[in-house]
């Protein structure tokens, strides 16, 4: 019975987990697939390592989840020296999972990326090891094959998970009248994020920006605010934060893409959820802030023009970025209110996503990663 050892990182990288697990068992029904993740990989059938934690790291480690991190090497480390598999599948989390693709290759075991490492954005230099511990890459953006084939790193573009967690299309109208929004109402979605920390950052900004919005006086009707809460980020804080907000909020919980979808315009924490917007199509406004420290560190490192996806892959700016020292209350309520009383802009926007969701590939990249690591253990 082939024996396959999946590897994540953070709560996306548990969904994303979940749906290779599931795709990977319609390959190969008689597979045994064991797992470092969360509730839905567990749910997919993936029997998990007990012990051992997922690495929800954000900015720079504390002195908490640097042993948590040294404690799952030290765990997995041995494990793949004592035990046999025909591969090992790491899911982003680089800052981890590349160190244990190196103890996984080195115990002898076949190591497969998928959704690979950014290298085009920040630590270039990690395709030197890469290209000794990883025999296969699979990324999800269109243009990192090339990097990684021109490095002379196997590697396979298998589309954008994006795609088959979002649904081809939604009828609007219908979740409107599920969430309780009269007709003829502006909806704007807020999104802080899938942690706590990036909760506590950004909500409060985006919160003061909705109260700003809400005074106004948009002409384009009243206005009614939708709060995605992940799953991940606890009822309390969400409270916390909300009080004394002077405004009010719906908080809708583990819905987000219904949220996108049920939504005029979108106020986003940078990360996948912008370009689960972009591929929805509701004009979004991204916003990120964290420590001064973390800052400074990434602007040293990170080497490309956006951090958004969506202008990633459009490779051009189709989305506002509001980060940092730019991303106050003031400029999100500017931001959010050209757009929505700005047709012709809101418009513009929806044809560059478009675009960006045609660049992606087609749905089935869960399918097309699975087939990969099939035929990669095959070989």
């Amino acid at each position: 019975m082939p024996r396959i050892l999946i590897v994540t990182g953070e709560a996306s990288g548990d969904l994303h987990g979940a749906n290779l697990a599931a795709a990977l068992q319609v390959q190969r029904p008689d597979l045994e697939l064991l797992g470092v993740g969360g509730s839905k990989m567990a749910a997919a059938g993936v029997q998990l390592m007990k012990g051992i934690e997922r690495l929800d790291a954000m900015g720079l480690p504390g002195l908490a989840q640097l042993r948590q991190a040294l404690r799952t090497y030290r765990t997995l480390a041995r494990f793949f020296k004592e035990n046999r598999l025909d591969a090992v599948v790491f899911i982003d989390n680089p800052g981890l999972n590349l160190r244990l693709a190196r103890a996984a290759k080195r115990a002898g075991h076949r190591v497969i990326y998928y959704i690979a490492p950014q290298i085009w954005a920040w630590h270039a230099s990690r395709i030197h090891l890469i290209k000794r511990v990883v025999d296969l890459v699979l990324v999800i953006l269109p243009f990192e094959e090339a990097i990684y084939r021109d490095a002379a790193v196997p590697c396979r573009f298998v589309g954008h998970p994006v795609l088959d967690a979002v649904a081809p299309a939604y009828d609007r109208s219908e979740l409107r009248k599920r969430f309780g929004v009269p007709p003829g109402v502006l909806v704007v979605g807020l999104l802080p994020g899938s942690r706590e920390r990036e909760v506590r950052d950004l909500l409060p900004i985006m919160l003061n920006a909705a109260s700003r919005i809400n005074r106004s006086g948009l002409p384009g009707g009243p206005l009614t605010f939708l709060l995605a809460q992940a799953s991940s980020v606890p009822s309390w804080l969400i409270d916390e934060l909300a009080a004394g907000a002077g405004v009010k909020v719906q908080v809708i919980r583990d819905q987000p893409h219904e949220v996108m979808a049920a939504s005029d315009l979108l106020l986003a924490a940078s990360g996948t959820a912008t370009l689960q917007a972009a591929v929805i199509g509701t004009p979004t406004v991204l916003v990120y802030r964290t420590t001064w420290l973390t800052y400074r560190v990434a602007r040293a490192l990170v080497k490309v023009r956006w951090i958004g996806l969506a202008n990633l892959v459009a490779g051009r700016s189709v989305m506002p970025e509001l980060i940092q020292y730019e991303a106050t209350p003031g400029r999100l309520a500017e931001e959010a209110g050209r757009l929505l009383s700005d047709e012709t802009a809101s418009r513009a926007m929806q044809d560059a996503f478009k675009q960006v969701r045609a660049s992606l590939g087609a749905p089935g990249a869960s399918r097309r990663a699975a087939e990969a690591i099939v035929a990669e253990c095959q070989a």
